[in-house]
């Protein structure tokens, strides 16, 4: 269809010097109309109508994923997900206690200055997807994974033991899945500015469209029973330690207020370094972000320190999706500004049927939500029991048209 518009543009231009434009513009129009009815009739199916803005986008990782470790690669895979009218990427640029970029930051503290997988190495990874990205008018909006949390093993746990947070018997690993997490104590002022150093450095440094945090940029509420901690809770109660109990409510509210207040820190770091740099939080529903890692993402959308909520709803259960969507916090965040929903395309031993994502797809739209956002791009189509080409063949259905990103900072309204 694109060829054939292309076709009548060139038509109408090589004969509008020769005849009346009332005869061209009757020759252009009999041949469009004898082509479309001579087209088989699912081609002349109107397309659904579509919002006028909508984030199409998805989670780039080096976590079960190869996408990031060859220059040729990632280029084809941006390439692709342009043709398919995706609008938006989020790359990871801090995991596994390392930064995926070059990081004068991370050699100071670390030790190293980039992730040591080989794949990285002689390359700026996220230079790459900001200058082939933006090529292809990709919003690139680099992900911060991590947070706080860093693999028990990391060189950075082992060169910063003092800067790791334990629970009430004194423990420190935390699972995540088979593998052995520590989190960094988001209380210490040394923690604290190590953090923002790095994201202040990627907004500094690289022409970004924005920067994400997720619940990582948290704590586990079971955590948080240091000495520093501990100190500092009973300097601010009159010498009373913190509850036994870490659900205790005074003692999540504290430790999610401390964190607030660092959220707001690095806004107002990020808004002194680049203005326009989107600040975008990935966090679960409000629930369970806020009682299990004090990530009071709510009460930040109020304060104004996110401009952007891509809500990560991964649930098989329709009913289960659905309800989520509707909780009054999302409805009141939808008011202000983009919120998003992050949909789960599958796992490295989880796939996720196509129809399924198509029918989440289509509830969010129709609560008029900003947008939809994939994890991860590897289970997007290369990680599934259905055919690649099926799978982007259903992509191509869901977006079938270019959108833009829905931009707070360049005037979208809810």
């Amino acid at each position: 269809m694109k060829r054939l518009v292309k076709w009548c543009v060139g038509f109408w231009n090589i004969h509008q010097g020769r005849k009346s434009g009332l005869f061209v513009l009757v020759a252009t129009l009999s041949v469009v109309a004898t082509v479309m009815f001579s087209l088989p009739l699912t081609a002349q199916t109107v397309p659904q109508r579509l919002p006028a803005s909508e984030l199409r986008g998805v989670w780039l990782t080096n976590i079960d994923s190869d996408v990031l470790f060859e220059r040729d690669r990632l280029k084809g895979s941006l390439q692709r997900l342009d043709e398919l009218n995706f609008n938006t990427v989020y790359p990871a640029v801090w995991n596994w206690g390392y930064t995926l970029y070059p990081s004068k930051v991370a050699a100071k503290v670390i030790g190293r200055s980039l992730d040591p997988t080989p794949g990285l190495q002689g390359r700026d990874m996220l230079k790459e997807i900001v200058d082939v990205g933006h090529q292809k008018g990709l919003t690139v909006i680099p992900w911060f994974e991590f947070g706080f949390m860093a693999p028990a093993d990391s060189l950075l746990a082992k060169n910063r033991p003092q800067w790791l947070t334990s629970r009430s018997n004194g423990t420190r690993i935390v699972k995540e899945g088979i593998h052995d997490r520590v989190w960094l104590n988001p209380f210490r002022p040394e923690v604290q500015q190590f953090i923002q150093d790095l994201i202040v450095e990627i907004v500094r440094n690289y022409d970004i469209d924005g920067i994400q945090f997720d619940d990582h940029f948290g704590l586990p509420s079971e955590l948080g029973y240091d000495a520093y901690t501990v100190a500092l809770y009973k300097k601010e109660h009159r010498n009373q330690a913190p509850s036994k109990n870490f659900k205790d409510p005074e003692w999540v509210r504290w430790r999610a207020n401390k964190i607030t207040d660092f959220m707001k820190r690095v806004f107002t770091a990020i808004k002194a370094t680049k203005k326009d740099c989107i600040v975008s939080v990935a966090p679960n529903p409000q629930r369970f972000s806020y009682e299990y890692f004090l990530a009071d993402w709510q009460k930040w959308e109020r304060m104004g320190i996110v401009e952007d909520l891509v809500l990560q709803i991964y649930r098989d259960d329709l009913n289960v999706f659905v309800g989520e969507l509707e909780y009054p916090e999302v409805k009141a965040a939808k008011s202000h500004i983009p919120v998003s929903i992050g949909i789960l395309a599958g796992l490295k031993n989880r796939s996720i049927p196509m129809q399924q994502i198509q029918t989440q797809v289509q509830k969010v739209r129709d609560r008029n939500f900003a947008g939809v956002s994939f994890f991860f791009y590897e289970t997007l189509w290369n990680m599934s029991k259905e055919k690649p080409l099926e799978r982007q063949n259903t992509f191509q259905k869901i977006f079938p048209a270019p959108t833009t990103y829905p931009n707070l900072l360049a005037g979208w309204k809810p």
